[in-house]
């Protein structure tokens, strides 16, 4: 697969090269199944993420630098589910899209955004936990503000910069034979006939590399040297900050492994399409089946990681749970209590929400 979300009808020209030879028939169950998948990450990652977004924005006072990155994470994630539904269209169409060039390239475009997106936001929180754990007597001259406003910066440019091809070559494209339009990439713009293979395989790479690769390894590395610390420093008898630190870095650990899970299906599937493609894994019928067949499950398994993180959070984080169960109680007073009694329950709900 290229660097975007290959589809049904990418496959379906490489099958037309291997000279007809390929006996290929699409399961039927994908075309109800999938879209079915697709609405339901839609709905629970849209009130998720909405409420992640709300609860840190509405917690400003209190909030730490890993609820910023968690802010980010979520309105990456929110962006993309709410693209979920043309995908759906998309697939229980039989991969026709009815939807033009501009949403094929835009939802295209957000998806990739997203992973990138998602990915650096996760290694940014790593990376603060290592400080603050590892390094945390100077971490406060690390983790100013300007610096935290600066790696957010960072992320979404080098996000969008990264995604930016599928803006150039994703396009609409109609077969006769099929009377179907289908969103595909195109390189005709850049490459011949003869380079187009060295095109599809080097952004397929470079997508791995640069979202799941590089930052798994930096991850993996932040977290050797918080587990050397965290065993060799912190004892039973952890005082209330320490706990707080393991807490939350218990929270973040779970959102790297739920993260690496989800995506690493199909990005390895995309490294065994790019590796076809420059003639290192034979191109056989076998392979490509393999690779239809595949492709839309780990497609929806790595989308289904936009709609986990908010449930992470509600399981793992007293705080996040404490300060979503401030709203829904302030919510209440608004319609039951009087003024007196709402400035009450106000009091007592942010003291409920320092706490954990």
């Amino acid at each position: 697969m290229d660097n975007d979300m290959e589809d049904y009808m990418d496959y379906m020209y490489e099958m037309d090269n291997l000279n007809n030879s390929c006996e290929y028939e699409e399961l039927q169950v994908s075309y109800s199944l999938i879209p079915v998948l697709y609405m339901l990450v839609f709905i629970l990652g849209l009130s998720g993420n909405g409420v992640v977004i709300f609860i840190v924005w509405k917690a400003e006072s209190k909030r730490r630098a890993a609820d910023v990155y968690i802010g980010n994470l979520a309105l990456a994630d929110l962006t993309f589910v709410v693209t979920l539904p043309l995908w759906a269209v998309y697939s229980a169409l039989k991969y026709h899209w009815p939807f033009g060039v501009a949403l094929c390239k835009l939802s295209s475009y957000i998806v990739i955004l997203n992973m990138y997106a998602s990915v650096f936001c996760l290694t940014c929180l790593s990376l603060d936990r290592y400080l603050a754990i590892v390094r945390s007597l100077r971490s406060s001259q690390l983790r100013t503000r300007g610096r935290m406003r600066a790696s957010l910066i960072a992320i979404w440019v080098l996000s969008g910069t990264l995604a930016s091809p599928t803006l150039l070559f994703r396009t609409t494209s109609f077969n006769k034979l099929t009377n179907h339009t289908s969103c595909v990439m195109d390189f005709s713009l850049v490459a011949s006939n003869e380079t187009e293979n060295l095109w599809i395989a080097g952004l397929g790479i470079s997508s791995t590399a640069f979202g799941f690769l590089i930052p798994l390894l930096a991850m993996m590395v932040c977290y050797g040297f918080i587990g050397c610390t965290v065993k060799r420093h912190f004892n039973k008898n952890l005082r209330k900050e320490d706990q707080r630190k393991r807490r939350l870095l218990k929270i973040i650990t779970t959102l790297v492994v739920v993260f690496a899970t989800c995506w690493m299906p199909f990005h390895l599937l995309k490294s065994m399409d790019s590796l076809s493609y420059l003639g290192v894994l034979p191109d056989s019928c076998s392979l490509l089946n393999f690779l239809l067949y595949a492709h839309p499950y780990t497609t929806c398994l790595a989308y289904l990681n936009s709609c986990l993180n908010p449930f992470l959070y509600a399981f793992f984080d007293l705080r996040f749970r404490s300060q979503f169960l401030c709203l829904l109680n302030l919510k209440k007073a608004l319609h039951q209590s009087p003024a007196s009694s709402l400035s009450s329950q106000k009091t007592e709900a942010q003291s409920l929400a320092t706490k954990v």
